[in-house]
Formats: structure tokens, C-alpha cells, sequence
């Protein structure tokens, strides 16, 4: 109960600050596995496609989070885990550990993701070239439908280094879904996501 208490309260207080709005320009939003993947420039990035994505999945989409920074307090650690549900990511690999596997993981169990394939936070007009995460992802789960997003304005509402969010409006908008083409290499799998990720800045 605690946990949706505060879930109805960040949904609103995103919602205030944020408008949230969801423009839904290149595919409807729809109960099938998904994983969003979309720029990343603060730590709101994550609150927000969350707040604009519709009630009835919002339970079954999870976001991406990096371990070190959202399990850093007791507060953080309690709404990345009871209320968004998160699935924790290691941003530093060590030789035992992949850190793909929660990912793997969780797609396996027939959740939906929410990722940001540049790996950190960038602070440029355009996102930085995309790990290879989503390219093995996409690769071992062919049938999850791949979706870019556009998080617009959200760097204005926690600049790097503030506590307190400044109201300014915001908005993310889902592009058209794509998948890996037959014989379509790494790299310009890659190259052609990040470009249909910046390609909706503009729509």
C-alpha cells in the first residue's frame, strides 16, 4: 500500500512539473512485450517515460536502472524497487558477471524495458553512439518489439548537479518500431537506432 501510495504521488507530482505528455507518433501504446529505448541526458529520464506511459502497463514495463547510483539511499532504493519495479543494472562490467543478465532476466520472465543505450548520461544536442547492449538484446529476443523514444525537454527539469526540479514542460514521444534486418551488422544496427531516437526531436 505504501509503495502505491507513492507511486500515485510521484505519477502526480511528474505529471505537475512535467505535463507528461505522451505523443504516441509512430506506433499506439499496446499490451505486448516491448523494449523502449530512448536518449538519456538525467536522472529523471526514467520517471518520465514511466509517468507517460498509460496505467494498465505501466506494471509490466520496467526501467533500466544503474545500481550504484539508485541503491546510494534508503529513498532511492525504495522507489526504484517497490514502485517503478527496476531492474538493477552494474554500469562497471567485472569478469564474472555480465551485465546483461538482470535484462536477460527479466525479458525471459515476459516483462517489458525501459533502456537508454548510450550506457550514462550525455549532456549534447544528440545522444552518444549507443553500446552494444540493445543489438544483443535484440538478437536474443527477436520477437520483443523494439520502439525508440524521445525524452524532450527533461534536462531543464533536474539539471546535472540540482536536488530540486524546476516546472518546465516536457514530453516523450514513441517512434516506429523496428528489429534487426536479415544480415544487418552491429554497428549499423546501432548507428540506424540512435538515428531513429533523434529523428523524433523533431516530430
Amino acid at each position: 500500500m505504501k509503495a502505491k501510495l507513492m507511486g500515485w504521488f510521484l505519477l502526480g507530482l511528474v505529471r505537475v512539473l512535467t505535463g507528461a505528455q505522451a505523443r504516441w507518433w509512430g506506433c499506439p501504446p499496446k499490451a505486448e512485450q516491448r523494449i523502449y529505448f530512448a536518449n538519456h541526458q538525467s536522472h529523471a529520464d526514467l520517471v518520465m517515460i514511466w509517468a507517460a506511459l498509460p496505467g494498465e502497463l505501466r506494471h509490466s514495463v520496467r526501467p533500466i536502472a544503474a545500481k550504484d547510483y539508485w541503491t546510494a539511499s534508503p529513498f532511492k532504493e525504495f522507489i526504484t524497487t517497490q514502485v517503478f519495479n527496476a531492474v538493477y543494472v552494474n554500469r562497471q562490467r567485472t569478469d564474472d558477471q555480465d551485465p546483461l543478465e538482470p535484462l536477460i532476466e527479466a525479458l525471459s520472465n515476459g516483462d517489458s524495458l525501459i533502456i537508454f543505450p548510450e550506457g550514462t548520461r550525455g549532456f549534447a544536442e544528440e545522444p552518444q553512439a549507443f553500446k552494444a547492449g540493445l543489438y544483443n538484446l535484440a538478437e536474443r529476443f527477436p520477437d520483443v518489439v523494439l520502439v525508440p523514444a524521445w525524452i524532450n525537454n527533461i534536462q531543464r527539469l533536474l539539471p546535472k548537479g540540482e536536488v530540486i526540479p524546476v516546472p518546465v514542460l516536457c514530453s516523450v514521444t514513441f517512434g516506429v518500431p523496428m528489429k534487426i534486418e536479415p544480415g544487418e551488422d552491429r554497428k549499423t544496427f546501432l548507428d540506424r537506432a540512435r538515428s531513429a531516437v533523434i529523428a523524433l526531436r523533431d516530430v
